[in-house]
């Protein structure tokens, strides 16, 4: 592909990203950092994490999301009593045709929205495994592929508040990355006051892309060049959190592999055709910090494991940024 060609195709994915922003930001009132994190994570092809405490806007966030994008779309309500079934799906009988017949479950869809997801039970939180890695259900003995593009958008409140279960560390990793929303501003609070206080935007808002731009937008992120002193700087990043004192469980080549898909969305975004240190900078904390188990020492001390990658990525030596473009030659 020449590097016209290459031009075109970004300047057509940031045109169509940055309706897909403004039809977000139309609802979330102060947050561009995390709507455009949130895009980052869906051009990657991952999944997302939005943690926080209740009301600072987590699912309408979600929603926002799944909304601007003409796709199908699965809500669900985590709960203790939520059955895997519920999630993936069941056989029943049919007695006229007289054999099973699969009923698919809410996971069914391109954009799946878990809301309070640690609300459930671990076996139910571990019926997702499966769909999120490998975009498929099985169930007796029959795989089922799921729809493309896939995406998972969870919301989760605060491990230490009542009636949550903690999710697995496999199940944690699965996310590309995890979002923590924050309070809003004084003037975006009475923005959302103003905006929010007769009607919900989300009634107004309207499909910005289909779902088809955005197969088209990932196919054109998977291009961004990376070069081999970037990957290597990745590969440092994450290494240095297995071999981290304070830490029990570093991030695994998954996490690796996430960082760099995440790094060319976001360059992508940026209307560059190639991936610099500073997009794996930029995403290292929400990428890697919640794979990431501190050590009971640290967790007396309350160290956070954002705090330890932001201290990695600071002590990590960062290769030229000249080295990261590609080469053409003449």
């Amino acid at each position: 592909m020449t590097t016209y060609e290459e031009q075109t195709k970004l300047t057509d994915l940031s045109a169509t990203a940055e309706q897909v922003r403004h039809a977000v930001e139309s609802v979330i009132e102060g947050k561009p950092e995390v709507v455009r994190l949130s895009l980052t994570v869906l051009l990657a092809g991952g999944h997302l994490l939005l943690e926080d405490v209740p009301g600072v806007g987590k699912t309408m966030l979600a929603k926002a999301l799944a909304k601007s994008i003409d796709c199908s779309v699965q809500r669900v309500q985590f709960t203790p009593d939520l059955l895997p079934t519920d999630i993936t799906g069941v056989s029943v009988y049919d007695q006229q045709r007289n054999e099973f017949e699969f009923k698919p479950g809410a996971i069914f869809a391109q954009i799946v929205i878990g809301d309070e997801i640690n609300r459930a039970s671990p076996k139910t939180q571990s019926a997702l495994l499966e769909s999120m890695e490998e975009r498929q259900v099985t169930a007796d003995g029959r795989t089922y592929e799921l729809p493309s593009p896939f995406m998972v958008i969870a919301t989760q409140n605060p491990v230490e508040m009542e009636g949550t279960y903690p999710l697995p560390e496999a199940q944690r990793d699965r996310f590309m990355a995890r979002v923590s929303m924050g309070y809003p501003s004084p003037e975006a609070e009475m923005r959302m006051l103003a905006s929010h206080g007769g009607s919900s935007p989300l009634d107004a808002l309207r499909p910005a892309a289909h779902a088809h731009d955005v197969l088209r937008l990932i196919d054109a992120v998977r291009e961004v060049h990376v070069a081999d002193p970037v990957r290597r700087y990745t590969v440092d990043l994450t290494a240095a959190t297995r071999t981290h004192p304070e830490l029990r469980l570093g991030a695994s080549p998954r996490a690796t592999l996430h960082l760099l898909r995440a790094a060319k969305a976001a360059a992508a975004l940026a209307g560059r055709n190639f991936v610099l240190p500073d997009d794996i900078q930029r995403l290292a904390v929400p990428v890697l910090a919640h794979r990431l188990l501190p050590t009971a020492h640290a967790q007396l001390n309350r160290h956070s494991t954002e705090q330890f990658v932001t201290d990695i990525v600071r002590g990590t030596p960062v290769p030229d940024p000249y080295a990261a473009q590609p080469q053409r030659g003449f």
